[in-house]
Formats: C-alpha cells, sequence, structure tokens
C-alpha cells in the first residue's frame, strides 16, 4: 500500500506520496485547464473542489511532439491541454523553520520538454539543501508562445505571451499554499534552463511577476529571443497559412480545431522560420508594449527589470547538442552566415570570424554558432543587470571522459545532471563509465552548493565574486573550478552590440 499525506491548499486538499525520505506531489493544478472557451486566454484562477485530490501521479505534458515528452527510453508522456500543473518535492523530515523554495522551469524551446522527468523531481537537491523543489508545466509552442490576439473578437478574446502568464500564475501559486508544504513564500529562487533560463530573464522583465519571486538562476538563457509585436503578427499569419484557415475564419477555427492539428501547423511554421532564418527563433515571449513591456536585455539594462540577484551563466561546448541531434541553431559556416549577414552589418562575420581561429572549419563553427545563440546575449544581459543587481557569471567547462569522446563536450543540458544530483544516477554512471566520476562529483558539489547558498542568502560561496563591468570576473565550473576575469575578451568584444535579426 502506497503511503500518503494530505495537504490542505487554497484550492482543495491535495494527496501526496510520502517517500523512504521525501514527500512528492504530482500534478497539482495552479489554474483552471485552458481548454474550450478558455483555449488561448490567459490562465483562469482553479475551481476549488471538496474532497481530497489525488496528486500522486502525473497527468498531461503540454501539447507537443510526442518525442519532446519523453520521460525515458521507451515511454513517452501523454501530452494534453489540461497541462497546468505543478509539483512538489520536500524533505520527509519537518522543520523548525520554513524552508526556502526554489522552483524550476523546464526548457525545449518553448516547444517542447515536462516537468515529469525524474531528474525534475529534485528530491537530491531537496535532501541536500533542506529546501522545496516545486516544477512546472506551461504552454508550449502554438498554445502558448504564438500570439493570436490580432484574430480576437468581442464573443471570443485572445490574449499574447500565454506561456509567461501561465508561469506568473504558477508563482502566484506558491505564494498562495507553499507554506503549506513547509516552504517560505518571501524566499522564493526561480531557476531554469534554456528556454526556462529565458523564461527567468523573461520573468525578471514582467511586471505582473513582481514580487514573487526573490532571485533567480538562468542557466544557458537565450537571452534575446523575444520577437516584437509586428514579429509575432507575421508569425501568427504564417501559422494561419498552415492550418489553411483564412484571417476572418480564424477565431471559430483556432477555437474548434483538434488540438494536435494546430500543434502540427505550428511546428511546421516554425520549422520553416528555423530552416529560412538561422539564429532567430519565433515561438517566443513578445514585446507587446502590455504584458511585456520590454525585451529582457532592455529591461535589464535601463534598471526596469527587476532588481533581484541573477545568477547566469552558459555551458563552453553549446552547439554540440544540436549540431547532432537538432539543427535549430546555426552550426555550420553556411548558417552562419545566413545569420550574421542578417544582422544589418556586412563586416560583422569578418569580424566575428577572427576572433575564433579555424574558421570556417566544423569545430570554430560549432563554437561560434552556440555563443551566437546563448554567450552572446547573456554577457549583454550581465552587463545590464549588473548594474542594477548582484549578478554572477559562470561558465561550464567539464565533461566526462565519454562525452569528450563522443565529441560533445561541455555540451547544452549537460550541467542539469550535477545542477539535479544526477552524478550517481544510471545516466550519470554512463556518461562516467570511461572515468572522469570523481571530477563529475566535484562539479556536482560545485553546481549545488552555490546553487544552494544563492537560494538561501541570494549570494553564491564567498568564492565567487560578483560580475561587475569592470572586471566581469567569471566563476568556471570546472574540476577544479577557479575564477577568470573577463574571459574569452577577444570573443566578447567581436561580438558587442550584436543582437538576434529581427524576423523577416
Amino acid at each position: 500500500m502506497v503511503a500518503t499525506i494530505d495537504i490542505t491548499t487554497a484550492e482543495g486538499v491535495v494527496r501526496g506520496r510520502r517517500g523512504r525520505r521525501v514527500l512528492r506531489w504530482r500534478s497539482i493544478p495552479y489554474a483552471a485547464p485552458p481548454v474550450d472557451e478558455l483555449r488561448f486566454r490567459a490562465p483562469q484562477p482553479v475551481r476549488p473542489w471538496s474532497g481530497v485530490r489525488e496528486a500522486v501521479d502525473f497527468g498531461f505534458a503540454a501539447m507537443q511532439h510526442r518525442n519532446g515528452a519523453r520521460i525515458g527510453p521507451r515511454h513517452a508522456q501523454p501530452t494534453g491541454e489540461d497541462c497546468l500543473t505543478l509539483n512538489v518535492t520536500a524533505p520527509r523530515e519537518p522543520s523548525s523553520t520554513p524552508r526556502p523554495v526554489l522552483v524550476f522551469i523546464h526548457g525545449g524551446g518553448y516547444v517542447l520538454g515536462t516537468s515529469a522527468l525524474g531528474l525534475y523531481s529534485g528530491a537530491r537537491l531537496a535532501l541536500r539543501g533542506d529546501v522545496i523543489v516545486v516544477s512546472l508545466n506551461y504552454r508550449l509552442g502554438g498554445f502558448g508562445y504564438v500570439d493570436f490576439s490580432e484574430f480576437s473578437t468581442p464573443a471570443r478574446p485572445f490574449e499574447s505571451n500565454l506561456g509567461l502568464r501561465d508561469q506568473v500564475a504558477a508563482l502566484r501559486w506558491v505564494q498562495r499554499n507553499i507554506a503549506a508544504f513547509g516552504g517560505d513564500p518571501g524566499n522564493v529562487t526561480i531557476f531554469g534552463e534554456s528556454a526556462g533560463a529565458h523564461a527567468v530573464v523573461s520573468l525578471l522583465a514582467t511586471p505582473d511577476a513582481a514580487g514573487l519571486f526573490r532571485r533567480g538562476i538562468a542557466q544557458s538563457a537565450p537571452a534575446d529571443w523575444a520577437v516584437t509585436a509586428e514579429e509575432a503578427r507575421i508569425f501568427a499569419r504564417r501559422c494561419l497559412d498552415n492550418l489553411g484557415v483564412a484571417p476572418e475564419d480564424a477565431a471559430t477555427a483556432l477555437t474548434t480545431l483538434r488540438p494536435n492539428d494546430i500543434r502540427k501547423g505550428v511546428d511546421r511554421a516554425i520549422g520553416q522560420v528555423l530552416w529560412e532564418q538561422p539564429g532567430s527563433f519565433p515561438a517566443a515571449p513578445v514585446v507587446d508594449g502590455d504584458y511585456l513591456p520590454r525585451a529582457p536585455i532592455d529591461a535589464c539594462a535601463d534598471g526596469s527589470a527587476h532588481p533581484v540577484p541573477l545568477i547566469i551563466g552558459t555551458n563552453r561546448d553549446e552547439a554540440t547538442l544540436f549540431q547532432r541531434f537538432d539543427r535549430t541553431l546555426p552550426t555550420t559556416a553556411e548558417q552562419l552566415h545566413t545569420a550574421l549577414a542578417r544582422c544589418g552589418d556586412d563586416a560583422l562575420e569578418k569580424r566575428v570570424a577572427a576572433a575564433y581561429p579555424g574558421y570556417p572549419g566544423r569545430k570554430a563553427a560549432l563554437r561560434m554558432g552556440g555563443d551566437f545563440v546563448f554567450w552572446r546575449p547573456t554577457v549583454a544581459l550581465l552587463e545590464g543587470h549588473s548594474k542594477h543587481a548582484p549578478t554572477y557569471a559562470y561558465r561550464f567547462d567539464y565533461a566526462p571522459r565519454a562525452v569528450r569522446l563522443a565529441g560533445f563536450g561541455a555540451t547544452h543540458a549537460l550541467d542539469l545532471i550535477p545542477v539535479f544530483g544526477g552524478v550517481d544516477t544510471p545516466v550519470g554512471r554512463a556518461l562516467t563509465a570511461a572515468g572522469g566520476q570523481r571530477g563529475f562529483r566535484a562539479v556536482q558539489d560545485e553546481f549545488q552548493e552555490n546553487w544552494l547558498a544563492f537560494a538561501r542568502t541570494g549570494k553564491p560561496l564567498s568564492s565567487w565574486p560578483e560580475y561587475t563591468v569592470q572586471r566581469r570576473s567569471t566563476r568556471i565550473i570546472d574540476d577544479p573550478a577557479r575564477v577568470e576575469v573577463d574571459p574569452e575578451r577577444s570573443k566578447r568584444l567581436a561580438w558587442e552590440g550584436v543582437r538576434v535579426p529581427a524576423l523577416g
């Protein structure tokens, strides 16, 4: 018989699972199901329930291709529109004081991913740091990151920035309810990786998120992915074309089409943009002048972002994962030529290439592509935010021997394993089968001790100095870890002032 534990939330009682060392609640709703007339609407309040709601098993992942919701080699989580749920993991031993709360936002390019991945449960992180870990789902792809608001009617309104609004709604749930789980609503740290890291920096610039979190951690953020209202309008019309829907029929069609048909049509439109305009990504938060008034990089620069402490960094070899499995990044000289030519500076490619010895060779192009999408905008955000709030920079350099031999190095998403304490899991052991387990454990200690110190106090360990534009101190997470001042200075200067090109 499964041992359970009941908690009373503001919406009703939820029943979770009592493990040997942790307590878990899965798929607790934080907003009403965004279905039927609530499709493409801002998240609405959960209708309170009577009795006990089971929160032992996972429900739906957000709508996406089935492969994006894989939670095991042979198992994919079911997908559906009724996906606005979150999960809570807490140490089983009671605490005399409220625990810090870490809220994780998963990545996946805003088109795939799920909080149901075993690694994201945060059990090892919760136990090591005596913290509460929350992970959440939010609407993806066409349902969360395409702005169909142009096609609203008085009878059928649509809103923009739905995925971002979902994340705010989840953080409001944390404020209402986390104390019942032993957490401190006044000490919330948001953290995310890839698109989840972009969500963190977007929340910095979202007025509606004010007061909902105390600090943030952004791992591999493509920090200037936000699109303008005009770019969003053009892309929404492209999506309608792929759906075979005329603009005058959009309100009815978007309400009545089968969800998987919408998903397929929008995915085709995204693929077209990525093929035609490498380096641009159309399914992203919209700078609509209202819910997201300023692009996150601009808000951080001018001080209109929330002035909370921030850790932000990238992995040394971000692009190798995409070159092998997912061609959504510019990872070849040909793709980079197209992307850089569209940035509006005829001399730009020559200037940047000079900072990457061996370009247009494969290895140099891979490094350049990863830097273009991740490190370049991260530096810009560091420069802006550090003028207004404590800011800490890192670069993750470590890779176990087998990962290096496979040609990946410190690739995109590898940092998730040590952050969540996965070095001694089957995946972690497989990655270190050819050696490197001691080094990977040292990296795990480095990540977790700093992440947890930051969640408790707003500062990482004393060995990690703040980032300033005068010194640019950066923690290099490796075995051993170290601090470098203005690492890769020539590359930083080559990229200075470059922004993601506008969508055509």
